[in-house]
């Protein structure tokens, strides 16, 4: 019988309860509660309101047709208005025993990386399981054979395969992704005497997609992996028409999506579609990343309930009238950043700070007068409750949520790992407010800054340091005097994502929704100290910048520092985040970040077809 045949067949056995699971969960990391008994609740108001059958996460996809989800209001209801429920008892044993079975035939696939002989058929293995984001599974599997096979290579990489473009560009993007740095010098068998790439390799189409995906690991004065990804962009784009229709789309996606600058999680339906390969376990994997997601699917539906219920229990969107109201676009920072399933409650506890990035931004950008704005910094540097007395009731409110919710995280950072991180905290919030007050008088006085002292500021003001470190602190892995230390200082791991952000942000031709305020830009100050450039050829410096940002990014995840690689992977997918979040249509609206919301949350796969 098949996996597929097992998960879809009705329960014969006892469902495996949520304790059960907790026991067997490895005592290290974060349990599973809601990861493996993924229902959703409804508050008791909502209970017997509406339901939402197994069918609709497994089921057909018109099933979702009574979800109404806007992502301009952060909206997550049912046609009547309320919060999604999972009540039926059949419903609740089918699930148990879909998320048990899921689980066991991942256990029973641990051991797979580690039998397969062939170091290719290792590698092919590895970047499927990342494609599919099935990969948390088998982290330490990944980071063994990586470890092995590193060891018995290095930098001879050409011998783990035939030779050819694909393979070697497979491995170099492979092991650069996991922190190793493999020299460049493994393309120079492609090059020919005048150090150019041979003209042969323009017929080699699979090669020339693994060699674009390869050079976005590049850092400064790697030139060769600049004129490898120049000649594969213009080689692939160019022969799209000439392909065939499934290597055209697979084509294409790369091209606009390459794997290092990408969110996975997004990409896992257009690989499943598209990607196709000889290896006997590729259908076993495809099967299992289809219950993968539309069981996460249904815990990121949870979570986003909850932060709804959150967000309007705290009572800011009644009070600060001016500022976004937005949980859904909130959450979804939280949702790709950390993406393993195990981070629910750490997912939930991130959106809170995040929020509070928005609404303080807010503050400064579109409603607070100058006064007010230099006591409100005050009082954020002071961190205190008596001195928020001074403030008008909209900043008081504030402060007190602001207050409450680090206290309310320092617990619990305390508590599971016995630092206490309110020092490293309210000093990130100072820095933050304080880089907004420096935002708001030059601003306000309309004269700006030249685009070295914008961008400085800027990327403090990005708010990236603040969601990094808390980030780093929910998740409780490897804090140590020293990592807080170099965390505090803003290192460069930080300052590279932050400055993609800011850039990115800047670069956007419409104004965020609901914004009137004004905040300058990086592209307006550079413009102005330098007469005569067109705007074209501002966003093409501003473009370049993102692009050294990209490789300084690189640079710092393959050199020494004292983060867990689950911190890193934080790190890297917020700066992918960054374009969707940014990516603003000429009328305010954010079409690609609809588009992830829509695909993430509210359309399943369907297990069969």
């Amino acid at each position: 019988m098949s996996f597929l045949s097992i998960i879809t067949a009705e329960p014969t056995v006892q469902p495996i309860t949520r304790t059960k699971l907790v026991e067997q969960w490895p005592s290290h990391g974060p349990k599973p509660i809601r990861w493996w008994n993924c229902r959703l609740h409804a508050s008791q108001t909502t209970r017997n309101q509406s339901s939402l059958k197994l069918s609709t996460i497994f089921g057909p996809a018109e099933a979702f047709n009574i979800i109404t989800c806007k992502a301009s209001s952060g909206e997550f209801m049912t046609e009547k208005g309320s919060l999604l429920s999972w009540e039926s008892p059949s419903a609740l044993h089918m699930e148990d025993i879909i998320c048990g079975k899921h689980r066991n035939r991942c256990e029973e696939l641990c051991g797979l990386l580690l039998k397969v002989e062939d170091p290719l058929e290792s590698m092919a293995l590895i970047d499927a399981l990342q494609r599919l984001c099935i990969d948390h599974h088998f982290e330490e599997e990944i980071r063994t054979v990586l470890s092995v096979l590193y060891t018995r290579f290095g930098s001879d990489i050409y011998q783990m395969g035939t030779g050819s473009l694909h393979d070697v560009s497979l491995c170099f993007r492979l092991f650069r992704q996991a922190g190793y740095c493999v020299p460049t010098d493994v393309f120079d068998k492609f090059r020919d005497n005048r150090g150019r790439f041979k003209p042969e390799l323009n017929e080699d189409t699979r090669g020339m997609l693994s060699l674009f995906e390869a050079s976005h690991l590049g850092i400064h004065g790697e030139d060769i992996l600049d004129e490898a990804n120049e000649l594969a962009y213009k080689h692939l784009s160019a022969s799209r028409l000439n392909l065939s229709p499934p290597l055209a789309r697979a084509v294409e996606d790369t091209l606009k999506h390459p794997f290092n600058k990408s969110l996975a999680s997004f990409k896992v339906k257009s690989y499943l579609k598209n990607f196709s390969s000889s290896y006997w376990w590729h259908n076993s994997l495809q099967e299992l990343a289809k219950v993968e997601f539309n069981l996460v699917q249904s815990l990121h539906r949870q979570e986003v309930a909850q932060v709804s219920q959150w967000w309007r229990d705290l009572g800011l969107s009644d009070e600060l009238k001016f500022a976004r109201n937005q949980p859904l676009k909130w959450y979804m920072w939280s949702m790709v950043v950390l993406r393993d399933p195990r981070f629910s409650e750490q997912r939930i506890d991130l959106t809170k700070p995040i929020a509070l990035i928005y609404i303080i931004d807010d503050i400064f950008d579109v409603y607070g007068t100058l006064d007010e704005l230099v006591i409100f910094t005050e009082v954020i540097n002071k961190w205190e409750l008596v001195a928020a007395e001074q403030l008008p009731k909209y900043m008081r409110k504030c402060f007190k949520a602001l207050y409450g919710i680090t206290n309310e995280i320092c617990t619990k950072v305390f508590k599971e790992t016995g630092w206490n991180p309110i020092n490293s905290l309210q000093k990130a919030w100072a820095s933050l407010c304080n880089a907004f007050l420096v935002e708001a008088k030059w601003f306000s006085s309309r004269q700006l800054p030249n685009e070295t002292d914008y961008l400085k500021n800027g990327i403090v003001s990005s708010g990236v340091h603040v969601a990094l470190i808390h980030i780093f602190f929910l998740l409780g892995q490897g804090i140590t005097k020293e990592s807080v230390d170099y965390l505090d200082a803003a290192p460069a791991i930080i300052s590279s994502s932050a400055s993609i952000l800011r850039l990115w942000d800047d670069l956007g031709s419409a104004k965020d929704e609901n914004q009137e305020g004004y905040d300058g830009s990086y592209i307006e100050c550079y413009m102005k100290n330098h007469q005569g450039i067109s705007i074209e050829g501002a966003r093409n410096h501003v473009l370049g910048m993102i692009s050294d940002s990209w490789k300084q990014l690189n640079q710092e995840c393959l050199s020494p520092n004292p983060f867990s690689p689950t911190f890193i992977e934080a790190i890297h997918n917020f700066a992918k985040m960054v374009s969707v979040m940014y990516d603003y249509d000429d009328y305010r609206r954010l079409p690609v970040l609809e588009e992830y919301i829509n695909s993430l949350l509210f359309e399943n796969i369907p297990l069969r077809g």
